[in-house]
């Protein structure tokens, strides 16, 4: 009986052009991030925060109804009103400051100009959205990569459940940490962080799970690859 191909994966680096090519190869093109403009993506960025897509997604649709979701008009809300538009989002009080905080520095600094914005070197542009209350690594990468179109990896709980669980990374491993890995040995690529980091979410919701799914999921198979990275 022959030796699996995935047994000759060994390196790091081809570990997860191997997973990437099994998740592409298993769910195709997963065309996230589903918003019609970079603006709808940064304000659904915010408040995907803590909870599940399709509540931020109701979120941002209630904005577009009323032609709201446009930076300066939501900037003129007062903080209750704007907290009652986004309610499906959850924790609705607190998305609304940060979401206004996003607003004053999206005002102040680049004049509500996503173009202007996305000119700005994509280091010193994480670096000021790390600096607005809110907006932690997860959020900016998420602002950076898919309404920015800036090389930044991806990192979510789901990313940690699966390369954690396949024994890839440890479990408490910080963000930095985990994006490093991908960075440094992935082809700095947009696209392929998008398609990549959206076939991660698509495995983890589909199999991933609590109660897991792992004979059916199609990852089972990392279980030789990682026998072959120990040989």
């Amino acid at each position: 009986m022959g030796t699996p191909a995935c047994r000759e994966v060994v390196t790091k680096a081809s570990l997860l052009k191997k997973i990437y090519k099994i998740l592409f190869r298993s769910f195709g093109p997963q065309h996230w991030w589903p918003a019609r403009t970079p603006f709808e993506v940064i304000v659904g960025a915010i408040l995907v925060q803590n909870t599940s897509w399709n509540n931020a997604k109701r979120a941002t649709d209630h904005l577009k109804s009323r032609q709201l979701l446009v930076a300066k008009k939501l900037n003129a809300l007062d903080l209750k009103t704007l907290a009652l538009l986004i309610r499906p989002a959850g924790y609705f009080n607190v998305k609304a400051k940060r979401l206004k905080n996003f607003l004053t520095f999206f005002l102040d600094r680049y004049g509500a100009d996503i173009k202007k914005m996305k000119a700005q070197d994509g280091m010193h542009l994480r670096r000021e959205l790390l600096g607005v209350s809110g907006i932690g690594p997860e959020t900016a990468d998420s602002i950076l990569l898919y309404a920015l179109s800036k090389p930044f990896f991806v990192v979510d709980a789901y990313t940690r459940r699966i390369f954690s669980r396949h024994g890839i990374i440890k479990k408490h491993v910080s963000y930095e940490t985990i994006q490093r890995m991908f960075m440094q040995h992935l082809v700095c690529d947009v696209q392929l962080y998008n398609e990549y980091h959206a076939l991660i979410v698509k495995v983890a919701k589909d199999f991933c799970r609590t109660t897991s799914l792992c004979e059916e999921c199609p990852l089972r198979c990392l279980k030789i690859i990682n026998q072959g990275r120990r040989a």
